[in-house]
């Protein structure tokens, strides 16, 4: 069992309010999945430079990392949040994350994009989001995710969001049962994973295809053939977010949406808090449908 929440806000006026609004969401989900916790925060501000979400516990790592990389890249500029580092840098991505992984694997690469931030840890979800400050960011759209550990170790690379492509991450609640089959021929592909959880092998399915040219929603269409199991996903991209459930659909969700944003959770308390939710329409999500919110 575990929680999965999705605020998108349709108004820009609101955009400074995200952190707050989510930040209540996973608190509202800490009982679904006291293990670890995450979240992903999408803000346009930066056009020209690409971000890169960056797990470090080691100090003196830290400190070598923030030497080098100044010296192999062009204009980086770093942000230390907690033990997670935001670098920003106009530098190829395929040059950026090669250096990262060939010379320091042992820091984890969350996620990267020209919008995206995410932050995720290991302990009490409540604890963690004071802990990386989300009440105080702002931003169009985000997803987080409360963990009850069920296919791997309770580790900070077996935490959600995953993020296997530029812009993109994904939370799941459910299992599947083809992810090693699954992981496998993606990584002949060329694609990489940092663990063994069947939700990485999920957003590696999606980023992969998406990386072909498919829309979202045809590669959503494509998972409820494709990946075996029971879920419910959130899938993010820089645009907005999408839904689906699998065709069985015992994994439960909810959706409010009125004129001011569209929340998603695993239950309602997770939105109870947000303003005007009583004048939202609220419905569950149909099973094997996708819905989608964004450009």
């Amino acid at each position: 069992m575990c929680g999965i929440v999705g605020l998108y806000l349709k108004k820009k006026k609101l955009h400074n309010q995200l952190g707050k609004y989510l930040s209540g969401m996973l608190d509202n989900m800490s009982s679904r999945g006291p293990d670890s916790a995450g979240f992903a925060v999408y803000n346009n501000n930066s056009k020209k430079l690409y971000k890169y979400s960056l797990c470090i516990n080691d100090k003196l790592i830290l400190k070598n990392f923030e030497f080098d990389i100044k010296k192999k890249f062009n204009d980086v500029t770093l942000k230390s949040v907690s033990d997670h580092l935001i670098l920003q840098t106009s530098s190829n991505p395929k040059n950026v994350i090669s250096y990262i992984r060939n010379n320091y694997n042992n820091i984890l690469i969350v996620g990267y994009g020209k919008s995206i931030e995410i932050f995720k840890q290991v302990g009490n979800p409540k604890i963690i989001v004071k802990k990386f400050n989300l009440e105080k960011l702002s931003g169009s759209h985000g997803i987080g995710h409360t963990r009850m550990a069920t296919e791997s170790a309770i580790t900070i690379d077996g935490s959600h969001p995953y993020s296997t492509g530029e812009d993109e991450c994904l939370v799941h609640n459910g299992s599947l049962s083809n992810h090693n089959n699954l992981r496998r021929e993606l990584i002949k592909q060329g694609k990489f994973f940092d663990s063994d959880n069947d939700t990485e092998v999920a957003a590696g399915y999606i980023s992969n295809s998406l990386a072909k040219n498919k829309s979202l929603e045809k590669t959503l269409k494509n998972c409820l053939i494709n990946l075996d199991g029971f879920y419910t996903f959130i899938a993010g991209t820089n645009n907005g977010f999408a839904v689906l459930r699998d065709e069985i659909a015992c994994k439960p969700a909810v959706i409010a949406e009125n004129n001011d944003y569209v929340a998603v959770a695993s239950e309602f308390q997770a939105m109870a808090h947000l303003p005007n939710v009583n004048n939202a329409k609220i419905f569950e999500p149909e099973p094997g449908v996708i819905y989608t919110w964004g450009k």
